[in-house]
């Protein structure tokens, strides 16, 4: 699985898939101020990143693939989701 949880930390690792967009979001819904971390994330399906900007998370730190950074975390810094 793409989704991986260290205490109030989600990673989000691999290639991301709309199988993981219900997990995701149901971590999210829990209790609590949650950091997410796309580091060693290499492609997400719109249904994580649609979940992630509703969601808001605390902070979400980027991918470490410039061109997926380019592309997600503009519009995940608009929805007000990125810190």
């Amino acid at each position: 699985m793409a989704i991986r949880i260290v205490r109030k930390t989600i990673h989000l690792e691999g290639h991301c898939t709309v199988e993981e967009a219900l997990p995701l979001l149901e971590t999210l819904r829990r209790p609590g101020a949650h950091k997410v971390v796309l580091t060693k994330c290499e492609g997400l399906h719109t249904a994580i990143l649609q979940v992630l900007a509703a969601a808001r998370p605390a902070a979400i730190t980027p991918p470490a693939d410039p061109a997926l950074a380019g592309l997600v975390m503009p519009f995940l810094e608009t929805s007000g989701a990125a810190a």
